[in-house]
């Protein structure tokens, strides 16, 4: 048992204001009581009216010089106790990436679990990702790179080497946030041929300058999907993986593929695959993957890795496996790897994750064994959200999050439809 000393003596730091951020800070006040500093460019509303967070909104933040300038302040001016530890933690793409980039830097004032930048590269692009896969024999859908000269006239010369319907995608996730054009979603599926021209030449007529992703689509709606969180510590051993079940994702056009609804699930394959690609890449932190399973060879094909835990990773935490307590156990408290920790869907702890009200899920979820085991979960009440927290309760927030759940009651109306191939 840790003293109360050693449980003051670190601070997490967190990057970011999303519903990430407040899954963290949810996670750190479960397990330690703490309160979060967070720094981030904006002010979003999960982490609005909270007493678990404080934000700290410091205008382009999110981009350096701005971030690297801030964090050399504030280790110069505020954290500067060395009886301290203070644990960085990034809860989004961006900040994953800077914080990178000065991973050497940084570390003389904080600690941070992330690869070093030459590993982040080849990982964060798509292209390198499958090139990746390819060498490690992990499966992914069929997939052709698209680069800007292949276009001529704003049109790919070369016929698709699948059938449609096609997915396409940036292999830059970073650099597409800054594109703005007519019709953008953050990914698509496309029907023909015609639609397809005209998407990839909006993208690059917008500035955008990386490759671009054609894969094969895989059949079947959300519930076909997993997402796997895990936490790999600073010896490259695995000590936690949790797989996801989704059954249900978002259809707005900026936020397409965010996970919604997930149930725990358990998948011996999935788990020791996943689990020797991380140790052969000398991985360190926690990773998110998202896969969908292909019922043509009965694989499950991975489409990207993200380079800290999920947005929706609270799921993880819900079902007692507390994502903060595995962190600070490792890089705070160094305590000895004992193995790996997997999640299960078996338990009777075992809760459904819910980002969405009740309604939206049980109208537009598919109906199959996993939605009903779910409304089981619902009717027995073993279910939470990431943001709604009794410990963390005012009028304002309530209301303010309330607001937020609702706003997909219309969201799901309007652009909701099945995405069965």
């Amino acid at each position: 048992m840790m003293n109360s000393n050693e449980k003051e003596a670190f601070i997490p730091i967190l990057l970011g204001s999303d519903m990430n951020v407040y899954g963290m800070a949810r996670s750190f006040h479960e397990a330690y009581g703490k309160v979060c500093q967070a720094y981030a460019s904006n002010q979003l509303a999960p982490t609005r009216y909270s007493k678990i967070v404080n934000v700290e909104v410091i205008q382009g933040f999110d981009q350096d010089p701005v971030f690297i300038e801030t964090m050399r302040r504030l280790a110069k001016e505020k954290y500067t106790d060395k009886n301290k530890k203070y644990l960085l933690i990034a809860c989004g793409d961006g900040y994953a990436e800077l914080i990178s980039q000065h991973k050497e830097e940084l570390s003389e004032t904080f600690i941070c679990p992330y690869i070093d930048y030459s590993l982040f590269e080849r990982l964060v692009n798509k292209v390198s990702f499958y090139e990746i896969c390819e060498e490690y024999q992990l499966p992914y859908p069929n997939t052709l790179i698209i680069r800007k000269e292949m276009l001529n006239n704003g049109r790919l010369e070369q016929e698709l080497p699948f059938d449609f319907p096609v997915a396409l995608k940036p292999a830059n996730s970073v650099e597409y946030l800054s594109v703005q054009f007519e019709g953008r979603k953050k990914a698509f599926i496309i029907d023909n041929r015609e639609e397809f021209d005209l998407v990839l030449g909006r993208i690059y007529e917008a500035g955008y300058t990386s490759e671009m992703i054609a894969q094969d689509f895989i059949p079947g709606d959300d519930s076909h999907m997993r997402v796997l969180n895990a936490y790999v510590d600073e010896q490259h051993q695995v000590r936690m993986m949790c797989l996801g079940h989704p059954l249900l994702e978002d259809p707005t056009p900026a936020s397409i593929g965010n996970y919604v609804v997930i149930m725990p699930d358990y998948n011996e394959k999935i788990y020791q695959t996943i689990k020797a690609f991380l140790e052969k890449i000398e991985y360190t932190g926690f990773a998110n993957f998202d896969m969908k399973y292909d019922p043509r060879d009965g694989e499950y094909k991975l489409f990207e890795i993200n380079l800290r835990q999920g947005r929706s990773s609270f799921f993880v935490t819900l079902n007692g496996l507390n994502l903060a307590r595995i962190l600070t156990e490792d890089r705070v408290f160094h305590e000895p790897f004992v193995g790996t920790t997997y999640g299960t869907n078996q338990s009777d702890k075992a809760k459904l994750w819910l980002g969405v009200p009740k309604k939206v899920f049980m109208t537009y979820a598919k109906e199959n064994e996993q939605k009903q085991q779910a409304l089981k979960l619902i009717k027995e009440k073993r279910y939470g959200t990431t943001v709604f927290y009794d410990k963390d309760h005012s009028l304002k927030r309530w209301l303010l999050m309330t607001y937020m759940f609702r706003n997909y009651i219309p969201r799901f109306k309007k652009y909701f439809h099945s995405k069965e191939g």
